[in-house]
């Protein structure tokens, strides 16, 4: 199910981006990353994609499905280029990416599908699971600082590859959880609807 999802009346080639992570919380530095992507690659729809659990960083999220699924959809409800789907969260259990991409293969049969992951995952995407059959099912889009050159990507057959040079801001939600715990401002870290049910919710604490 993709709640919040928006019909498009494009027609011909549809491309469609995916970015994944726990969100927990949301912040300036995801989304970001995601209208760089979007704008750089002339994606015609981008879905945020909440992980139930990652399977990489299996105690990253802290908070439960409906609060991380809130604060996103509250982030960029406004926003019409970007969607949220709530498919890990309600699948539950360990988040694969390629489950997700069969899932979304069937919801978009003949449409460009992009993975958007950072520069620094592209030496471990062997580590991910059937990465052979994801790299056949999506293209890949990695996010790099302008002017740097690419980390090397393992050897996996049908791989593609997209550079996109990123702004990649360095906030990292492990720090904001514990400036949530120490009372300090998210401001200017965080979207201010996202604080809002951060605060009125006492998340964190």
């Amino acid at each position: 199910m993709l709640r919040g999802c928006r019909a498009t009346h494009r027609r011909g080639l549809v491309k469609i981006g995916f970015l994944g992570g726990s969100f927990d919380p949301v912040h300036f530095g995801h989304l970001i990353a995601a209208q760089d992507a979007y704008e750089q690659h002339r994606l015609d729809r981008l879905f945020l994609v909440p992980a139930a659990q990652a399977p990489l960083k299996p105690q990253e999220a802290q908070s439960s499905a409906a609060d991380r699924w809130a604060m996103l959809q509250s982030a960029v409800e406004w926003d019409r280029r970007f969607e949220v789907s709530d498919y890990e969260l309600q699948k539950g259990g360990t988040s694969y990416t390629i489950d997700s991409a069969r899932h979304f293969r069937a919801l978009f049969p003949t449409d460009h599908l992009y993975w958007i992951i950072g520069g620094d995952q592209l030496p471990k995407l062997h580590l991910w699971k059937e990465i052979g059959e994801l790299a056949r099912i999506v293209e890949f889009i990695f996010l790099e600082r302008p002017g740097h050159p690419a980390k090397v990507a393992p050897s996996i057959p049908g791989l593609r590859l997209h550079r996109c040079d990123g702004h990649l801001v360095e906030i990292s939600s492990t720090e904001l959880r514990q400036r949530a715990r120490l009372g300090l401002s998210l401001d200017y870290f965080v979207p201010h609807k996202a604080i809002v049910h951060i605060r009125k919710n006492d998340l964190y604490r």
